[in-house]
């Protein structure tokens, strides 16, 4: 009987993660990560971080009569996410703070407990897959989930050797249907339970709101600009805006403007037309490759530049200190610095980065 440490956030994915490996004859125990005061308003409508998602999660463990805890990682959680996440922003990033809650807090932290606890495996609801070798030289691999439209692998593209040894994805092989069927036919309490949609800490999803309490100093006027460095309008500070953006900018009638680029140096925000938005190539630095080996010589992949976007052919050069050139055989739009470039050779991870200003 193998003893799991099973994440748990209160919703129907990590719920039949539980369910399963006790059905299975092991010994589970459910864990809930406390990120948040629950006295912070901002966090009144957060279905993420919720007492309430708690208490769902501690329902779902009572029906299958396994234990459940909750661990405090609010300090951890504001460090490497919060603080991340606005600091990104006032250096003319637009970060995505799932990526580095799953890096920091969601599998390192939570990994190091575990192991400090005597717990073989952590298992939570991503789906994803992890293949197992089947020879002891062969590395862990780390695929797709069956569901294409609820793939998390570009979310989990961190994880390296010694993570995915001690990592269970339970529900990677199943669609969301049917995790829902499974989960009803359980009469797991969390079964209909929505999913949420918020960035966790910032309920309604207007960041902005964030960033005007937690780094108001940060917001310049400044002046925008068009491709040919006329200005045609003014913002109200970088951080409120992102590549790709055309509403909120407040520049009148005429030819519909996008963000195409953000100039921290000059504190100008750079507009133009759709295609203005277009890049075939990018850069990429802290990297990191499943395998624990980054590649010394040039290599062809597909690339994934946004959580939800579909795969591009690209050629991967690297250029040392963990920094890679990308470059793509049809332009993309809107390749935006501080999200993630990850890459895939069919369904298997090979790694990724965080994307930069060349």
């Amino acid at each position: 009987m193998t003893q799991i440490m099973v994440a748990m956030s209160g919703g129907v994915d990590s719920s039949l993660a539980a369910a399963l490996l006790h059905e299975q004859g092991h010994q589970v125990v459910g864990v809930t990560m406390h990120l948040w005061d629950d006295d912070d308003d901002r966090l009144a409508e957060s279905l993420c971080c919720a007492a309430e998602m708690a208490e769902s999660a501690r329902r779902v463990c009572a029906q299958l009569a396994i234990p459940y805890y909750v661990f405090n990682y609010q300090r951890e959680f504001r460090r490497h996410v919060i603080d991340y996440f606005v600091q990104a922003y006032t250096q003319g990033l637009t970060p995505n703070p799932c990526l580095e809650c799953n890096r920091e807090i969601k599998f390192r932290a939570l990994l190091e407990r575990a192991r400090a606890l005597g717990f073989a495996y952590v298992a939570t609801g991503h789906y994803a897959r992890v293949v197992r070798p089947d020879a002891a030289t062969a590395p862990y691999e780390l695929r797709r989930a069956v569901d294409q439209d609820k793939d998390q692998s570009y979310m989990v593209y961190m994880l390296g050797q010694q993570d995915l040894a001690r990592l269970l994805f339970p529900i990677g092989e199943l669609t969301k249907a049917q995790v829902r069927a499974a989960a009803a036919a359980r009469g797991l309490a969390s079964a209909d339970r929505p999913e949420s949609q918020d960035i966790c800490f910032v309920p309604g999803g207007d960041y902005r709101n964030l960033l005007r309490e937690e780094a108001v100093e940060s917001l310049r006027p400044g002046p925008i600009v068009d491709l040919t460095g006329r200005e045609v309008g003014r913002h109200n500070g970088l951080p409120l805006y992102t590549i790709g953006q055309r509403r909120g900018l407040g520049l009148g009638g005429g030819a519909t403007r996008y963000v195409v680029d953000i100039d921290v140096a000059r504190n100008a925000l750079i507009v133009g037309p759709p295609e203005a938005m277009l890049r075939d190539r990018f850069m990429v630095d802290r990297t990191s490759f499943v395998t624990g080996a980054a590649p010394t010589e040039p290599f062809t992949c597909a690339v994934q530049v946004r959580a939800h976007a579909t795969t591009a052919p690209a050629e991967v050069t690297p250029l040392g200190n963990g920094r890679l050139a990308v470059h793509l055989q049809a332009p993309l739009k809107a390749i935006t610095p501080g999200q993630a470039a990850v890459f895939y050779a069919d369904d298997r991870v090979l790694g990724g980065g965080r994307i930069i200003r060349p």
